[in-house]
Order: structure tokens, then C-alpha cells, then sequence
């Protein structure tokens, strides 16, 4: 489901009829039911062009209405282990506005998957193989720098790559009804190393 999603800082929580209630309303179509544990598998340096090349279907098919692009999640930190699919960050001008992008990003193979009004008009549209999440978000929207600030902070910072590797190892193994509890469960581990990345950019917006 919103596979970037628990970047937001969500804490943790078993599986509730609230939590599935709230996955099955945001989801497009029937959820995917897991029932079991999540793979994790070694950081693979080929994830890098993976995202390259989705990259460029991407702007071939949407032109000058991307406003941006990002490779974000795990696989977008080298060394970090990770589910293999690559998360995408994509920039519009009204991520709304669905005739403007979706249309056209089904033509290369995306399905629309995820609709999230109430959540910065947040969609995700994935690949018939689950191999990449494309999360589109409105131009100026602050989840977008929050995600990026939060990639960039594992890319440099030793310690918390390997806390939150552990973290998700460790919640990997438990079976989970859908991915999304998964994806939540890390919510406490991620909002407190968010916090040390932003108390990281406001010390340095204050520096001479």
C-alpha cells in the first residue's frame, strides 16, 4: 500500500477494524491481503538504475507536467536493506487532479492503487509487478521535502541506518494482515529519527 508512508511518523499499532477500515478505504480496488511476514533483502546497487529507468518512463509519458521526481525509501540509501520495489516521489502541479496524470501513466503500465484526499490529496500508482510505487504529491506540498530530508539523513548517518534496519528487520518477521500495518508499526522509530533530522536543518539554518 503506502509504502512511504510510514515516513510520516504513524505510531505503531497492532491490526485494528479501524486500521483495516482506513487501508480498505484508501485503497483503489481490493487491498492486497499478506497475512504473512514482509521480505527484506540486501541493498541492491542495481536499485539506483531501476529508479533511472523508471524515471525516464515517467517523463516520457507526463512531459512538463512532472514537477519533480524523487527516488525515495530504503532503496534509495546505499547499504540499506529493503522490500525490493522502489519507491517515487512524483511532483505535479494538483496530484487532485487525476485526468492529469493518471490517464497517461497507464499508458506505460501504472494502475492507480491508492487514494488519500484527507492526506495532502496523496496517490500511489504501482506497477502491474510491484516492483515500483509512484507517490504523487501536489507541487509545494511539505511531505515532499519531509521524505527527502528523511532519505538524505539515512544516506550520512551511520547509526540511525542501522537502527532503522534493525527496526525493520525485527517487525519484518511478524505476519502481518496487510503491508500497510507493517509499514505503520515502524511509525515510532521513524518520527524519532525525523525529529533528529530536523533539529539537525534547524541548526544549520542558524549557522553563519
Amino acid at each position: 500500500m503506502r509504502e512511504i508512508v510510514n515516513e510520516r511518523g504513524n505510531t505503531p499499532a497492532a491490526s485494528t477494524s479501524t486500521d483495516d477500515a482506513r487501508i480498505i478505504a484508501a485503497t483503489v480496488g481490493e487491498p492486497r491481503i499478506l497475512n504473512g511476514p514482509i521480505e527484506i533483502v540486501p541493498y541492491d546497487p542495481e536499485w539506483p538504475l531501476h529508479y533511472d529507468r523508471f524515471a525516464s518512463e515517467i517523463r516520457g509519458v507526463l512531459g512538463e507536467r512532472v514537477r519533480g521526481l524523487e527516488h525515495v525509501g530504503s532503496t534509495s540509501v546505499p547499504g540499506l536493506s529493503a522490500k525490493p520495489i522502489i519507491d517515487i516521489v512524483l511532483v505535479v502541479q494538483n496530484s487532485a487532479d487525476e485526468a492529469g496524470y493518471v490517464p497517461a501513466l497507464a499508458t506505460a503500465g501504472y494502475v492507480l492503487r491508492i487514494r488519500e484526499p484527507e492526506w495532502y490529496e496523496h496517490r500511489v500508482l504501482g506497477t502491474g509487478d510491484l516492483s515500483a510505487n509512484v507517490h504523487v504529491f501536489s507541487e509545494g506540498c511539505p511531505e515532499i521535502e519531509r521524505m527527502v530530508r528523511f532519505r538524505d539523513w539515512l544516506r550520512n548517518q551511520a547509526a540511525d541506518r542501522e537502527l532503522y534496519e534493525q527496526t525493520k528487520r525485527r517487525l519484518a518477521s511478524r505476519t502481518w494482515k496487510y503491508v500497510q500495518n507493517y509499514a505503520d508499526a515502524k511509525g515510532e522509530v521513524v518520527q524519532a529519527i525525523i525529529a533528529r533530522a530536523n533539529a539537525r536543518a534547524g541548526d544549520d539554518s542558524h549557522s553563519p
